[in-house]
């Protein structure tokens, strides 16, 4: 599955500004080659191609002793998109009012990890015993769920309604990228109650006893992907999205102010 996540990773930021992504690369370094581990990679990378719709062009595998352990390896990608000038989107345009719609994640989304194995100490942990909190899943099957690839869905939005922004929810969660997407003097106003926490967050959070703004400022909470649409056009955004087999959700709305994220 981390082949998944290495090119959502690229092509979910791609789409952020209304790009499509044309191609992508990776670069697999490795304490020792074994050919089946690294085709298991590569398989990843090519069904995250798949979902993208980006051509899989070309990649390196370096076989590096003595400075990766033999079971240890590096995986990076590289991606292309392209996008008319005058089609990128253009956040200066979202005034007080505008809706900020949600898409859900799939689980923790390639981020927080280091927070992850240091609050599940998952050195020491039964990785394929089923968790109750979980719903009967192993808590490793959950932690290696793929990176949901939003670029087809957004692709179908476009066609549908003006996107004003995208935000791609990775580390620093709501509080550090939903601002991003935003231009001064606009706040993004989200009801918490209307954000779909995986179960995995709030093991997560008990486990660590991790305040929820702290959360909310590290994972994606279970949302992948934040859009804004005018008002008149968010039930047909809504509509498009279902139709492109998302689940949307509304989170809120835009207010005045310079405080980024509110959450209530």
């Amino acid at each position: 599955t981390v082949g998944i996540d290495c090119v959502a990773m690229c092509v979910n930021d791609i789409i952020c500004v209304g790009a499509k992504p044309l191609f992508f690369l990776d670069y697999i370094a490795c304490g020792k080659n074994v050919p089946e581990k690294i085709a298991q990679i590569v398989s990843g990378v090519a069904e995250g191609c798949v979902q993208s719709g980006a051509a899989l062009i070309g990649g390196e595998t370096a076989e590096m002793p003595g400075f990766y352990p033999v079971d240890e390896y590096d995986l990076a990608g590289f991606s292309v998109g392209v996008v008319d000038k005058a089609k990128v989107f253009d956040k200066t345009k979202i005034q007080p009012g505008d809706v900020i719609l949600g898409l859900p994640s799939s689980g923790v989304h390639s981020n927080g990890f280091s927070l992850v194995r240091k609050v599940l100490d998952v050195e020491h942990t039964d990785l394929k015993a089923p968790v109750e909190a979980l719903g009967g899943k192993s808590l490793g099957e959950t932690l290696l769920t793929p990176t949901r690839i939003y670029v087809k869905s957004i692709l179908a939005l476009m066609e549908k309604v003006t996107i004003k922004s995208v935000s791609h929810i990775t580390g620093g969660g709501f509080y550090e990228n939903i601002p991003r997407s935003l231009p001064q003097g606009m706040t993004a106003k989200i009801k918490e109650a209307d954000v779909p926490v995986l179960p995995i967050f709030d093991l997560i959070q008990a486990k660590g006893n991790i305040p929820r703004r702290e959360m909310f400022n590290t994972f994606n909470m279970g949302i992948g992907m934040t859009v804004v649409v005018a008002k008149e056009e968010a039930d047909q955004a809504m509509a498009a999205l279902q139709a492109a087999g998302e689940t949307p959700v509304r989170l809120g709305e835009i207010v005045p102010g310079d405080e980024g994220v509110i959450l209530w």
